[in-house]
């Protein structure tokens, strides 16, 4: 691509002046991606998650995935996991 067809292509995608994005959402569309992995949790942890998921008619695996999530968010970006006592 020519440095000419390059500075034509970068102007059809020049946001107009009018376009104001001060109320604007960051991430308001961005979808998570899901990696399947393996985690060994209790019977116990599990029961309740599936308990729950069918009462609120929705994946137990997405409740612990929110779950997961609000404990992060409450733990702040400074958390340091601390050692499971045995």
């Amino acid at each position: 691509m020519s440095e000419n067809s390059m500075k034509k292509h970068e102007e059809l995608f020049e946001l107009a002046p009018e376009y104001d994005f001060s109320q604007a959402e960051r991430g308001r569309f961005y979808i998570p991606q899901k990696i399947a992995t393996t985690i060994r949790l209790d019977d116990d942890i599990i029961i309740y998650f599936k308990k729950w998921a069918s009462e609120k008619k929705t994946g137990y695996q997405t409740l612990i995935n929110n779950a997961l999530r609000e404990f992060i968010r409450e733990q702040g970006p400074s958390y340091t996991p601390r050692k499971p006592s045995s």
